[in-house]
């Protein structure tokens, strides 16, 4: 028995084992925290517990853990490539926080994926992560895809925690228990795209004088904890337009998250998803950061795939989507103009609405003159004039004009 024994585990870590294999049992702390803020604390502790096969590994997190993980090296096989994805079984402190799980490749830490996961639940729950849903972090990563993408047998980390872009960083506590390979997960059917572009669902709404719900995705043009943002935001002058011409009520969930990227959003999305699970539309507003980092039209037509792929299916087809176009800055009036094509052509690939903001800037400040009153002093964030033209650009997209 003991030879078997000794065979199996060979075998387990020589790939050789079925799709199903175990990742980390957690019987042990090999997860270790890391240091955060100026004086190198720790992010917080590990504490081995009772589990649900045997024993557990709790993390405890210290407030401001601001980009804080639990560490360790995974060694990743060919029978990862072969599954279908991951899964853990998780206890949480019954809060309203969220724990993310990180996984990064072996040998290039800027193609790292994060999933976020609930912790309101002191039961012990498993969580099922199929490939598609460990979201790339950063333009370096492609899409978990063993055949087209990011194969999971590059995968080289296994990280507890979350970087600066999760904005809050709470104390808080979560227990994890048996990580493994799925070998079967049940598909999550994309829902079937609308016939033809616009949003047909949500102007009958508004014209029938229901309640409507608005998420507007973005970073600091859309935050309104943003110091440009403060007075005046193109949202909430987007929601009092449509109120005085359609007579209804609008509620506005604004999740935007400064210095971030779309694809960080992404991986947040189950948080706005607790307030508004089935929103009438959702609208898309990114570029500025995604340029900064790299992000260039080919992978950020691929990211905006991915984008209104992941809205529909985590909302049921029920949200209608609305891409804006990237922004201009006075610093970059035709920089980026290729991503705004790009978001051009994915909105008319999956036959989502369109609110083409950088053609409206374009326009306005044809004359150069005419560029400073639409934007604050920074010249690359919103003025109210830059406020207004949003919220103009996407009230006409909204009303189909």
């Amino acid at each position: 028995m003991k030879r078997l024994a000794a065979i199996m585990i060979v075998l387990a870590w020589s790939g050789a084992a079925p799709a199903a294999e175990a990742v980390f049992d957690m019987d042990t702390a090999r997860h270790q925290p890391t240091q955060v803020g100026e004086k190198k604390t720790a992010a917080g502790t590990v504490e081995v517990v009772a589990g649900k096969f045997g024993k557990a590994c709790k993390f405890t997190f210290i407030p401001e853990a601001r980009g804080g993980f639990f560490t360790a090296p995974v060694r990743a096989t060919p029978a990862w490539d072969k599954a279908a994805g991951i899964s853990f079984w998780v206890k949480g402190d019954g809060s309203d926080s969220w724990g993310g799980l990180e996984m990064i490749d072996g040998s290039n830490y800027d193609q790292r994926y994060a999933y976020c996961f609930p912790l309101d639940s002191t039961e012990r729950k498993k969580i099922v992560v199929p490939w598609r849903d460990l979201i790339p972090e950063l333009p370096a990563g492609a899409p978990v895809d063993p055949q087209r993408g990011y194969a999971p047998s590059k995968f080289g980390n296994l990280w507890f925690g979350r970087w600066f872009y999760w904005r809050d960083y709470p104390a808080h506590s979560f227990t994890i228990d048996q990580v493994a390979l799925e070998e079967v997960i049940p598909e999550t059917p994309l829902p079937a795209p609308p016939a033809a572009p616009g949003l047909p669902k949500l102007l009958a709404k508004l014209k029938a004088k229901q309640p409507v719900t608005i998420v507007t995705m973005g970073d600091s043009l859309s935050d309104k904890r943003h110091w440009a943002n403060r007075e005046t935001l193109w949202s909430e002058l987007l929601v009092k337009g449509l109120q005085e011409k359609y007579g209804g009520e609008v509620k506005l969930v604004n999740p935007a998250i400064g210095g971030t990227l779309l694809s960080q959003n992404l991986v947040l999305m189950p948080r706005w998803l607790r307030e508004a699970p089935k929103p009438d539309l959702v609208t898309v507003w990114f570029g500025f950061n995604d340029w900064d980092s790299g992000m260039r039209r080919d992978r950020w037509e691929e990211t905006l795939r991915l984008a209104v792929d992941r809205i529909r299916r985590m909302t049921g087809g029920e949200a209608e989507i609305l891409l804006l176009t990237t922004c201009p800055a006075i610093t970059r009036w035709d920089e980026m103009e290729e991503l705004a094509e790009g978001v051009r052509a994915i909105a008319k690939e999956k036959n989502a609405g369109l609110a083409d903001v950088s053609a409206a800037f374009h326009a306005a400040g044809k004359d150069p003159t005419a560029r400073a009153p639409l934007f604050a002093w920074d010249r690359v964030h919103l003025g109210k004039a830059g406020h207004s033209l949003a919220a103009q650009t996407v009230f006409e997209a909204v009303s189909g004009r």
